[in-house]
């Protein structure tokens, strides 16, 4: 019994260290600068928010307005904010698209390409928009929320619960964030 028992949190150890390493390891191509971009030097600060979004998802329409009031109260605290899109590709025909969108949006992030899904397998996306806010731990970086944005994605009027507003807050506080996991709704991620 002793043995399983061993062997059993040996693999589980193992496996949150790869993922966090996994992470600090990501990159991407930033559509906006052309450049290519580290997930572990996104994160300086108090950590990172990323959003995963995709142009032919309504439901990222509809909370721009709210991202870009998010990111206005939490950046100058510490927070970086970046849209990753796993839908598209590298090509500058792809990419252009993703740069007239910030321009036009007002939401002036990185915009990064998951070309080949690698983010979106690492942190487990099933809906656009889902945010993940990655804070530095121990380890490396560390997964403090995931989830929807708020409980209401049509009507922001409506909104009664703001889950990524709340999980910042909480975490600005050095607490932990409550609920650290929202179910997301929106999108089904297309997977290639």
């Amino acid at each position: 019994m002793k043995n399983p028992a061993i062997a059993f949190f040996l693999i589980l150890y193992v496996t949150f260290s790869s993922s966090a390493q996994n992470l600090n390891e990501l990159t991407a191509i930033d559509a906006v600068t052309g450049s290519q971009k580290n997930l572990r030097d996104l994160a300086s600060g108090r950590g990172i928010v990323l959003v995963f979004h995709s142009l032919e998802c309504p439901f990222t329409k509809m909370y721009e307005g709210r991202l870009k009031a998010l990111k206005s109260s939490f950046q100058n605290q510490g927070f970086n904010f970046a849209l990753v899109n796993p839908e598209v590709g590298t090509t500058a025909a792809e990419q252009t698209p993703l740069r007239s969108f910030i321009d036009q949006s007002g939401l002036n992030m990185s915009y990064l390409i998951d070309a080949d899904q690698a983010w979106a397998k690492q942190l487990m996306i099933t809906k656009i928009p889902e945010v993940i806010v990655l804070i530095k731990g121990a380890t490396g970086l560390e997964i403090a929320y995931r989830g929807a944005i708020d409980n209401n994605a049509q009507a922001e009027t409506a909104v009664s619960e703001k889950y990524l507003e709340r999980a910042l807050n909480q975490i600005l506080k050095g607490e932990a964030a409550t609920p650290s996991q929202v179910r997301a709704v929106g999108c089904n991620l297309r997977t290639y």
